[in-house]
């Protein structure tokens, strides 16, 4: 590899294949520390859009098939106002999910700005890792997300774990809520997991632009998943948890549950 130092002429920049523009071959390390930054931070957007993406299609396609929220309001007592308003599957409305990606999307550009380590080492793709740091990552929040699905339909039996935990029954509406306040949660918090590879994510400080933008985006989503209007989307029932009786209290509850299952 030929390499023209800095004040070389024009003939020997011409003829070499990395032309050093400051004097000294320091210039040389310090791109090579920009570059294993770079692809450091290419991983950690690679691991978190497959993360992303598992825990959304996995989640979506198990709860379609498998959670008939019809069926559990014919075994168990739910009002009969409500009872009509639960379907044969489950699914959130179009606008929901249009906002999750949004949401997540816009997060991730911050990913550009992360603070990203250095390899010691030569960096190369090792897919196989990376997908199963991704898939693991992902299928816990999936079935993390499926297991509060399970706990909202069955709110209403008694000795459920929302009646143990002094929540009660859930009016359908709110469980659509709730399920997006999880999802999108879980999505963002994914993020500081997937950005830190080996390492606990509290070991390595997020740029501020990240970290802001993540503050950003739970809050919004926080905000949207309180204050939704209650109504018909789609053919499904929606209601913010900041209508109804003690409700703001199941997002408290939900937060918790969401950290709680990040740090594990």
């Amino acid at each position: 590899v030929g390499i023209a130092v800095a004040g070389a002429t024009d003939a020997a920049r011409a003829a070499a294949d990395i032309v050093l523009t400051e004097e000294g071959l320091s210039t040389i390390i310090l791109g090579l520390e920009i570059a294993r930054v770079i692809f450091a931070r290419m991983k950690s957007f690679l691991t978190y859009r497959i993360a992303a993406t598992l825990q959304l299609l996995a989640f979506f396609f198990i709860a379609v098939l498998a959670f008939k929220p019809d069926e559990y309001a014919a075994t168990t007592p739910v009002p009969s106002f409500d009872s009509p308003n639960w379907p044969s599957f489950f699914s959130l409305p179009v606008i929901f999910l249009m906002i999750i990606t949004l949401i997540n999307d816009g997060t991730l550009i911050s990913i550009g700005y992360d603070n990203a380590v250095p390899s010691k080492y030569p960096e190369r793709w090792v897919l196989p890792i990376i997908f199963m740091v991704a898939i693991s990552l992902g299928l816990i929040a999936c079935l993390s997300s499926l297991l509060l699905l399970w706990w909202c339909l069955s709110s209403w039996q008694p000795g459920s774990v929302f009646q143990g935990l002094g929540i009660g029954g859930m009016d359908y509406g709110h469980i659509v809520n709730v399920i997006f306040l999880k999802v999108a949660v879980s999505d963002i918090l994914t993020l500081f997991s997937s950005r830190t590879a080996q390492e606990f994510f509290f070991q390595r400080k997020p740029h501020p632009v990240l970290f802001g933008g993540c503050v950003f985006a739970l809050c919004l989503s926080t905000l949207l998943s309180l204050v939704w209007p209650c109504s018909v989307l789609d053919g499904v029932p929606v209601c913010g948890l900041g209508y109804g009786q003690d409700r703001q209290k199941i997002a408290l509850w939900v937060w918790l549950y969401c950290l709680v299952v990040f740090i594990i």
